[in-house]
């Protein structure tokens, strides 16, 4: 080799040498991955996980995150996403063809809802919704074109706990259909969604598979964004990663690492914002200004009796609806304007309280707002902050506006 100081650079001989151990694990950022010969080129393996031979096809750092969601979850195998709504995506087309059918839950994440009535009805996929709190209802639904069923629990903004035992066993009727579960709001600590104990023909399992924005709880620092899709079944999974890869999906090393470096506390963090939530909802259900308060683990919220038989855990999300008698959508949007410590912002599970005003109008097909003409919702994302301040902000807000 010459004395050329750019090759010297670049093909320095130096090696650190191994055992180094820390609490974080390595960061290892790759798009080329090199092969020590062309014997390793052709036989390496990357579908198992038993070598690495593509940035996109994981790097230490990747699969070690991976591997770590799949115990938290419950599951063996779990796909990174740049998102949570990639990895929604990835499931639906990953697992559906033309000719399919998709059950939606009426309070399904309304971007997952666009991307099925919208991109899939172009290829030839069609949709259904149904009540997630009436499995006899879904029942006769399920025709042999229903391929996939989504379930969320709990449902976005309107946050009703689904019948999940009674969905599971409707569905476990009907071996070809594929269960999935936006597992966002559990986080893997609510309940497990992998195991509900479901005996139904000597089969205890839950669902197919879960898909959890990591953005949320296991990032917990509102600045990562991140998906996965954690399953049981080999093929599955492997259907998956095969769709994953021929879509180019990838994530970031230092994204992985922040989520990593968020797991550990997550427990900790998801006890503190569930503790908080609920003294949020027990405050707001003894205010006039409010004709509905929605948090599953409050007595009364729709579908807190099938939160009851799974979880324990709540999370941080409480939503109410303002009595629309009184107040109109101007003075709602004065309320939240009016907050101080919450701020304007979608997402949660970050340090700081969100809120999110949302026109009750339209949004759901089945339940208590179905019927309703007019009125606002407004969710709360309750944060790490000191939860008298956040009941004082409340009281202010409201004083000033309503």
């Amino acid at each position: 080799m010459s004395d050329d100081k750019a090759t010297g650079l670049i093909h320095h001989p130096y090696k650190a040498p191994g055992g180094f151990q820390a609490v974080a694990p390595g960061v290892h950022k790759a798009s080329t991955v090199i092969f020590e010969s062309t014997a390793a080129l052709k036989t390496r393996q990357w579908k198992d996980k038993s070598g690495y031979t593509y940035g996109l096809h994981g790097t230490p750092t990747t699969f070690t995150l991976e591997e770590r969601l799949a115990t938290l979850e419950g599951g063996l195998q779990t796909l990174l996403a740049p998102s949570g709504l990639s990895a929604l995506s990835l499931v639906n087309m990953g697992l559906l063809r033309a000719g399919d059918e998709v059950l939606l839950p009426d309070n399904v994440y309304a971007p997952n809802k666009d991307f099925v009535g919208v991109e899939l009805a172009h290829w030839g996929i069609t949709h259904r919704f149904y009540d997630p709190l009436d499995a006899v209802a879904l029942a006769a639904l399920i025709t042999p074109q229903t391929r996939l069923l989504w379930l969320e629990a709990a449902g976005s903004v309107t946050l009703e706990f689904p019948d999940l035992l009674g969905l599971m066993r409707v569905a476990r009727q009907h071996p070809r259909l594929i269960t999935a579960l936006d597992n966002t709001w559990g986080a893997g600590l609510a309940f497990n969604a992998f195991d509900l104990g479901l005996p139904l023909k000597g089969d205890s399992r839950g669902v197919d598979l879960t898909v959890h924005a990591l953005t949320k709880y296991p990032s917990g620092g509102g600045d990562v964004l991140m998906g996965s899709v954690t399953t049981r079944d080999e093929h599955l999974h492997l259907q998956l990663k095969l769709t994953h890869m021929r879509l180019g999906l990838g994530v970031g090393a230092n994204d992985a690492e922040l989520v990593l470096r968020g797991l550990p506390s997550m427990p900790l963090r998801y006890a503190a914002h569930d503790a908080s939530a609920r003294r949020v909802a027990q405050w707001w259900s003894n205010r006039a200004e409010v004709s509905r308060v929605l948090h599953p683990a409050l007595p009364g919220s729709p579908g807190h009796a099938h939160w009851r038989e799974l979880c324990q855990r709540a999370g941080g999300l409480v939503s109410v609806v303002f009595d629309a008698k009184r107040y109109g959508a101007e003075q709602v949007d004065a309320f939240v304007d009016a907050l101080q410590l919450f701020k304007i912002g979608y997402s949660w599970g970050g340090p700081m309280s969100l809120v999110m005003p949302y026109a009750v109008q339209g949004m759901r097909r089945f339940g208590f707002l179905a019927a309703e003409p007019e009125g606002t919702l407004v969710r709360f994302a309750i944060g790490l902050e000191d939860t008298d301040d956040l009941l004082a902000d409340l009281d202010q807000a409201l004083s000033q506006a309503c």
